[in-house]
């Protein structure tokens, strides 16, 4: 098991600016790919980006490429998501997961966060 917690959303304006964090329990933290995915509301959950065990590879969504940064800090046991420049349509709840391959697919992700709440007013 791979407890993950994530924390740092909030509501913020459109432009603006959110970090945030998911901090995992145990000692097998750095043996995992770390993702972030996220939920709108009436939406299915979708991929928005992954790294790698060692931090050397990432992997971003399309939409999101330029504006989320993700990192990690394997002694801290925490990966994190920098969102940048905020539109209304970030508005989700944001989830880490853990799986052993950098994937873009849920499916791949065998630990789950509780999700963080992300609300980008207009």
């Amino acid at each position: 098991q791979v407890p993950l917690v994530e924390s740092g959303g909030g509501l913020v304006q459109a432009g603006g600016s959110l970090s945030l964090s998911c901090a995992a329990s145990g000692r097998t933290f750095s043996s995992y790919a770390m993702g972030w995915f996220r939920q709108a509301p009436g939406k299915e959950r979708e991929f928005v980006a992954a790294i790698s065990w060692s931090g050397g590879s990432t992997s971003y969504e399309h939409s999101v490429k330029g504006r989320f940064t993700i990192s990690r800090d394997n002694a801290k046991n925490t990966v994190y998501l920098q969102i940048n420049s905020l539109k209304p349509e970030d508005t989700a709840v944001y989830y880490c997961a853990a799986g052993f391959t950098l994937a873009t697919i849920s499916q791949e992700y065998d630990y789950w966060g509780q999700g963080t709440q992300v609300t980008v007013s207009s």
